[in-house]
This record gives C-alpha cells, structure tokens and sequence, in this order.
C-alpha cells in the first residue's frame, strides 16, 4: 500500500467544514470565490461540500464540488474526517487524499486503509483494493440551488427598512418588524415576482464524491467533524 502524500503540500486556502453525528441528518457547506488565489485559479476553489450517512448506517458519503470544470494536475483534494465522543473534543483523523494527472486519472488513498487508482468519472466510480472506499471524479450540474435576482432584492428590502431606522443592537444585528421580515422573506422566495429561479440551472462542476465505511472514519465516537481543503505544492 502506497502511503498519502498529503504531508509533503501546502494548503491552498480554499476549504469548508461541517459538523454530523453518525446516522444523523445531512450536513453540508457553501463558499465561492474565498481569495484572490483561488478565483484566479477555478480549479483550486471549492464551492459545496456536503456529508451524510448512507441509509444503513455503514458509510459516510463525502461530496466536494469544484467551481471548475476539471481537477488540477498541480493540486491535491482532501476530506479530513475527525472523530470524537463530544463536540470539540474529538481525537481521532483521517484524511480521503485524490490528486489527478493530466488526462484526469485519479489515484486517492483513504488514509493507509485503501487506495484507488484510474479513471473515476464513470457512473459508479472506482472501489478500493481492499473494498474500504468507492470515488467518483467528473462533472456534475452544480447542486446548490442559488436564487440570486431574489436574494438581491431581499438585500434590498433590508437596506431600506435599516436606512429609514430599523433598530440595531450592540453587535451590529437589526431587528426588522414582521412586516419587514415578511417582505425579505417573499422577495427571497421569487425572482422578479415570480416563481424562484436557479442561476446555477446547468452550471457543471468537478465533482469529488466518495463512499467510505463509516467504521473507518468514526474509529473514536459517532461525533464527526468534516472538513475539506486543496493544496498546492
């Protein structure tokens, strides 16, 4: 078994995090375009992860999506999995590692338990050698939905309502009436009156998903703390 490579790079700057107790309900994070490193290079910017248990409570399913269209053959894709019997006191880690060559050959290793390589893009992905993981590399429509004309004018019923004298506390929060709060939440709902429309309708991304078992994961409690990353050399 070949071992993760993942201490010899550098962090790229570009991560998200969430937090799930085993057999819970989804967990899931958005950030785009986070710094100017990452949004000069798409391929090196997370947009979505997200993290579930399958439905008989074996597996922990891991998806990252990509803003861009393909995986760097100068960057690695982590999942880093910590667990622990109470939250912030977890004590144990392990790493889901892919990186890709230039023809989007993936080889990723789940910490020294399992190692995939080869081509991962097909329907159902690649299994481990010893059966411990499956991954998927390839294009996917973008699965966040993003309404952006109406939370532009969510926005903008929030201006006005804190620039005719909405109350705001100590911390910088308003407090809108029901009215207002009403208001947002209509505008939030629609795009240009009617029904809420997605941007992202179409939008493709790289998409790294992986199945793993849940034992492998979760070796010191049910408490997982999810966390993704890219580095670079």
């Amino acid at each position: 078994m070949r071992s993760s490579p993942i201490q010899a790079w550098w962090r790229a700057g570009s991560f998200g995090a969430v937090l799930l107790l085993a057999g819970s309900l989804p967990a899931f994070a958005s950030d785009h375009l986070d710094t100017p490193t990452v949004t000069a290079d798409p391929a090196a910017d997370i947009g979505d992860l997200y993290a579930w248990t399958s439905a008989d409570g074996r597996r922990l399913e891991l998806v990252m999506t990509i803003v861009g269209k393909r995986f760097s053959d100068r960057l690695q894709y982590v999942f880093h999995v910590d667990s622990g019997a109470r939250f912030g006191k977890t004590t144990a880690s392990t790493a889901v590692v892919c990186r890709f060559d230039a023809a989007q050959i993936a080889e990723c290793w789940a910490g020294e338990a399992d190692y995939v390589h080869g081509d991962a893009s097909g329907a159902a992905g690649l299994e481990g050698r010893n059966r411990r993981f499956r991954v998927f590399a390839g294009l996917r429509d973008d699965p966040f939905f993003n309404n952006v004309k109406g939370t532009r004018a969510a926005y903008n019923v929030a201006a006005a309502a804190l620039q005719t004298g909405a109350a705001v506390d100590a911390a910088g929060c308003p407090s809108f009436d029901a009215a207002t709060t009403g208001g947002i939440l209509d505008q939030w709902r629609h795009t240009e009156g009617g029904p809420g429309s997605n941007l992202l309708a179409g939008w493709q991304t790289a998409a790294l998903v992986v199945s793993i078992d849940l034992d492998l994961v979760g070796r010191d409690g049910d408490l997982l703390a999810v966390w993704a990353a890219v580095y670079k050399p």
